[in-house]
C-alpha cells in the first residue's frame, strides 16, 4: 500500500486557503472534474433518459446506463443489480418497505449495532413495528468496533435481517463484513451493509463480501448530493414489489391491471437524478484515478497524527479504535462540543459537533454529543496542526 501523501487540494475550488475543512463525514468536497460533468450534463448534454427517440436524449441515456455499469464495476456487482435512489437513507427504506414488508412476519428478528446511524435504525423500527418484529442490537467491543462475537452467540433462526455500517460515522470502526455476512447466513438471515462512509476510502467487493444489500450515497463520495445506490443480489431484487409507482417503472398498464418492469427499473420511478447519475461516475472516476489503497494510507496517517496530537492534551478524550478509517471523535472536558466547535470556527477550523444522527451511541458513551473531526483527500498535515492549535485555545478559555 501506497504511504505517500495526497497532494490535490488544487482539484477543489471551494475550499480556500487557510480554511480546514474537516467535516467529510457529513459531506465530501468536489472535485472539479465532478463540477465540471455536473455543469456539462446541464449546460451542454442535458436531456431526458430512457423515454425520448431523438439522438442526444439516446445519447444521454447512454451515459446514465454508463454511469450504473461503472458503479457496478467499482463495487464488485452487475449493473442489472445497481438502482440509483437519492441516497443511502432512501436505499435503506427501499429494502424496509419493500424486502421487509414481504418477508417479515410476527415473531421474526432483525438484528442491528450500537453504533448505527439512525438511517439504519428508524426504517427498521418501522418496519418491526408494522408486522410485530423484534429488534435486538449487538453491543461493541471495548475499543468501539461491533462485536461479532456477541453477533455469533446472539443469532438465531428468527432473525431474518442484519443491518450493520461498514464503517461507523462517530467512530470509524471498520467491520469485518465478510465474517457478519457469514454468520448472517449461517442462520438464514439477510444482511444490508451501510457503506456511507466506507465507499470512498476502502476498497469494496460486494461479491467478496457475500452480502445481501449495500448501500451508499454520492455526496460522502466526492459526488453531487441527492444521488445514491443500492446494490442488491438480482434473485432477491426481481421478488420483491416495487416500492413507489409511476413512470419508467412498469411493463404495461390499464385500469384493469399493472405489470412492473424488471429491476433495476423496477425500483426507479419517475424522471432521475439524471445529471446527478453523471457526477457520480465522474466522482468514482476521480477516486479510482488516484487509487483507494492510497486514500486509505493517506487518511489512515492524518487518523494517526491527529489521534497522536489529541491525546497529549490532557482534557481531551478520544472515542473510537487507534485505527479508525478517516474519523476522529473526540470530547474536551467541561466544555459542550458545540462550544468546541464554534471556537474552532473562529480559527477556521470547520469541525462536526452533536450526536451525529447516533443517539443510542451517544447514550453508550455516556455523553451528549461529541466534537468529530472527518478527513477526506484534500486533507493535509497543515490542518492538523490548526485543529490541535483550536483545540489547545479552546482549553486555554475554559480553563
Amino acid at each position: 500500500m501506497s504511504t505517500a501523501p495526497l497532494d490535490v487540494l488544487a482539484d477543489f475550488p471551494a475550499i480556500p486557503a487557510g480554511w480546514a475543512y474537516l467535516d467529510t463525514a457529513a459531506t465530501s468536497q468536489k472535485p472539479r472534474p465532478v463540477i465540471d460533468a455536473i455543469t456539462r450534463g446541464y449546460g451542454e448534454t442535458y436531456a431526458t433518459v430512457h423515454r425520448g427517440v431523438y439522438q442526444r436524449s439516446a445519447d444521454m441515456t447512454l451515459a446514465f446506463e454508463a454511469a450504473r455499469a461503472r458503479v457496478a464495476a467499482f463495487i464488485g456487482g452487475k449493473p442489472e443489480e445497481v438502482v440509483f435512489v437519492r441516497g443511502a437513507t432512501e436505499g435503506i427504506n427501499l429494502v424496509a418497505q419493500s424486502w421487509a414488508a414481504t418477508q417479515l412476519k410476527p415473531g421474526d428478528r432483525i438484528l442491528l449495532s450500537a453504533l448505527e446511524h439512525h438511517s439504519n435504525i428508524v426504517p427498521w423500527y418501522m418496519a418491526a413495528e408494522r408486522v410485530g418484529a423484534a429488534i435486538d442490537v449487538v453491543p461493541l467491543t471495548a475499543d468501539h468496533r461491533i462485536d461479532l462475537d456477541a453477533m455469533a452467540a446472539m443469532l438465531t433462526p428468527a432473525h431474518k435481517l442484519v443491518a450493520l455500517a461498514h464503517v461507523s460515522n462517530v467512530l470509524g470502526s471498520v467491520l469485518d463484513a465478510r465474517r457478519a455476512t457469514e454468520l448472517a447466513h449461517a442462520v438464514g438471515a439477510k444482511i444490508l451493509i451501510d457503506g456511507c462512509q466506507a465507499v470512498a476510502r476502502l476498497p469494496v467487493d460486494v461479491a467478496a463480501i457475500g452480502c445481501d444489500f449495500y448501500v451508499f450515497s454520492g455526496h460522502k463520495l466526492y459526488g453531487p448530493t441527492g444521488i445514491g445506490v443500492l446494490w442488491g443480489r438480482y434473485d432477491l431484487l426481481d421478488a420483491m414489489p416495487p416500492w413507489q409507482g409511476g413512470g419508467s417503472m412498469i411493463d404495461r398498464v390499464s385500469f384493469e391491471k399493472i405489470s412492473y418492469a424488471p429491476p433495476p427499473g423496477r425500483f426507479e420511478a419517475g424522471t432521475p437524478h439524471i445529471v446527478g447519475v453523471l457526477g457520480l461516475h465522474a466522482a468514482i472516476d476521480y477516486v479510482a484515478g488516484l487509487g483507494l489503497d492510497r486514500i486509505e494510507a493517506h487518511e489512515a496517517a492524518l487518523v494517526r497524527s491527529a489521534r497522536a496530537a489529541l491525546s497529549q492534551i490532557n482534557s481531551v478524550r478520544l472515542f473510537g479504535p487507534d485505527d479508525s478509517a478517516g474519523i476522529v471523535s473526540f470530547a474536551v472536558e467541561g466544555v459542550h462540543p458545540h462550544d468546541v466547535a464554534t471556537i474552532l470556527d473562529e480559527g477556521n477550523v470547520a469541525i462536526r459537533a452533536g450526536h451525529h444522527c447516533a443517539q443510542p451511541l451517544m447514550e453508550l458513551l455516556e455523553v451528549p454529543a461529541t466534537a468529530r473531526a472527518s478527513f477526506g483527500v484534500y486533507n493535509g498535515a497543515d490542518d492538523i496542526a490548526a485543529l490541535v492549535e483550536g483545540i489547545q485555545r479552546v482549553t486555554r478559555i475554559f480553563g
